[in-house]
């Protein structure tokens, strides 16, 4: 069996309890190095990558994490992919096929947005 993909860091959030000074959840964070990652371009935003926002020119692009079957991801973990932090977008759910139990991996949403 050939094994591909990329490593990844998976940066594994926790709400602490505290809030910061806005009154924003403060978390804790541990980083994961997650090997055999697939990683796929999204178009993140729906509209080819660029937007006008409040007068800024921002550039919004994703990718598409196929993380390794049995994998934890929430919502609030950021990745480092190919150097680069990356935001989930959602909320990721496993996929299994209902006529063979077969479940490719966790397809994960990332993106992130400069501008």
């Amino acid at each position: 069996m050939i094994i591909a993909g990329e490593t990844v860091t998976q940066i594994k959030r926790m709400v602490t309890g505290d809030e910061d000074a806005l009154g924003n959840d403060v978390y804790a964070e541990t980083p994961v190095e997650v090997r055999n990652v697939g990683i796929a371009p999204r178009d993140a935003n729906g509209t080819g990558g660029n937007e006008d926002v409040q007068g800024r020119d921002t550039v919004t692009v994703g990718l598409t994490l196929l993380m390794p079957p049995g994998s934890q991801v929430s919502a609030v973990d950021r990745f480092i992919v190919r150097g680069e932090l990356w935001e989930v977008y959602g909320q990721p759910e496993t996929i299994i096929n209902s006529f063979t139990g077969w479940n490719p991996g966790l397809p994960v949403a990332i993106g992130r947005v400069t501008g």
